[in-house]
C-alpha cells in the first residue's frame, strides 16, 4: 500500500498553483496601490497599506478568539472526542506543524469546518451537523484539507488579500463622498477630475473581489492536495466533499426555494466547484485501502445542537 509520502503529485501543478497565488497577490497589489493613490494620494494611501500590514502581523490571536465566540465553539479535549483528536495530531505530525491545532466544536446542524491562525498558534473548528454527516474516513479526509490549509499559511495569505480587498473598498466610498459633494464644483468648471478617478471609483472594488475569490480557489485547490498527500487517501476527502455539496444543496433549497435548484455562477463562488475538485482528487494516485476506516464516529456530547441561523457576530452558524 502506498504510503502518504509517496503518493504522486504532478510538480507543474503545484508550480501553477503556487504562481497563480502570487500573481492573484501582485495583481491585488498593484491594483490597491493605484485605486489608492489615484483616491487619496500616496502619503495617506502609504499609511493605509502598512496599517492594513500590521494590523494583519497583530490580529491573528485577537481575530481567532472572535471568530470563536461567534460561533459559540468549544474546545475538544481527548475525553470528549479521543478519535477526532488522535486523527488531527497524527495529520499535524505528518505536516511538520510546530504545535497540533487545537479542536473545537460549534454546536450547530451546518455542516462546517474551518481552521484559524498560523502553524504555531492554530485551531481547528467542526461543527456537529459535519460529524453526523460524515465517517471516520470523511472526517480524516476534511481535517487533513484544514491542517494543509495551516501548513501552507493559507489563513495569512487570505487574510492580506481580504485586508487589501477591505482597504480599497473603503477608499472608494471615501471617494465617492468625496466626488458627490464637489459635483456641483466640477459641472460648473470650477474643479476638475480626472476621467480614470470615476471610473477606479466604480470598477475598483468589483475587480480586487473578483481576484479575491480566484486567490481563494486556488488556495482551495492546493489545500485538496496537500490534505490527499497527508492523508493519503484522496478518495475519503472526495466523498466528504459530495456530500456536504449534496447537504448544503438540500439546505438552501428547504429555506428559499423548496423543490428547486439555485444555480451559484461558478465565477462568484469562494470555492471550486465539488466536481471539479473530486476529479482532481481522484486522478491523484492513492492507497490500495483507506487509512482510516470507513467507521461511524462517536459524536462528542457538549451542549444544545442549534438550527442554522445568522448569529450576532454576522455569521452564519
Amino acid at each position: 500500500m502506498k504510503g502518504p509520502a509517496e503518493m504522486t503529485f504532478n510538480p507543474r501543478h503545484r508550480f501553477i498553483n503556487l504562481a497563480q497565488s502570487v500573481l492573484l497577490l501582485a495583481g491585488m497589489g498593484a491594483i490597491g496601490w493605484v485605486a489608492l493613490n489615484a483616491i487619496v494620494g500616496p502619503d495617506l494611501a502609504l499609511a493605509i497599506v502598512l496599517g492594513s500590514l500590521g494590523g494583519l502581523l497583530l490580529a491573528p490571536g485577537m481575530s481567532k478568539q472572535i471568530l470563536i465566540r461567534a460561533y459559540r465553539a468549544r474546545r475538544l479535549t481527548g475525553r470528549d472526542f479521543p478519535e477526532g483528536l488522535a486523527i488531527l495530531g497524527e495529520l499535524a505530525r505528518r505536516a511538520g506543524l510546530p504545535r497540533v491545532p487545537e479542536l473545537y466544536y460549534i454546536p450547530s446542524e451546518l455542516p462546517n469546518a474551518f481552521a484559524i491562525g498560523k502553524p504555531e498558534d492554530s485551531v481547528v473548528c467542526i461543527s456537529d451537523g459535519l460529524l453526523r454527516l460524515l465517517d471516520r474516513r470523511e472526517l480524516a479526509g476534511v481535517l487533513a484539507h484544514e491542517v494543509a490549509h495551516v501548513a501552507h499559511r493559507d489563513l495569512w495569505i487570505m487574510g492580506l488579500a481580504d485586508a487589501l480587498s477591505r482597504a480599497v473598498s473603503l477608499a472608494s466610498w471615501f471617494g465617492q463622498v468625496i466626488l458627490l459633494v464637489n459635483l456641483p464644483l466640477i459641472l460648473m468648471g470650477a474643479a476638475y477630475v480626472p476621467w480614470e478617478v470615476p471610473l477606479l471609483l466604480i470598477f475598483s472594488p468589483t475587480i480586487m473581489a473578483l481576484l479575491q475569490l480566484a486567490l481563494s480557489r486556488t488556495r482551495e485547490y492546493e489545500a485538496d492536495l496537500g490534505g490527499a498527500r497527508l492523508s493519503g487517501d484522496p478518495e475519503g476527502l472526495a466523498s466528504a466533499l459530495l456530500k456536504l455539496e449534496r447537504s448544503a444543496g438540500r439546505l438552501w433549497e428547504e429555506m428559499f426555494l423548496p423543490g428547486r435548484r439555485i444555480p451559484v455562477p461558478s465565477l462568484l463562488r469562494t470555492h471550486p466547484p465539488t466536481e471539479e475538485r473530486v476529479q482532481r482528487l481522484r486522478a491523484l494516485a492513492g492507497p490500495l485501502r483507506p487509512t482510516h476506516p470507513e467507521a461511524p464516529l462517536r459524536l462528542p456530547q457538549v451542549g444544545r445542537i442549534a438550527p442554522p441561523r445568522f448569529g450576532p457576530w454576522g455569521v452564519w452558524r
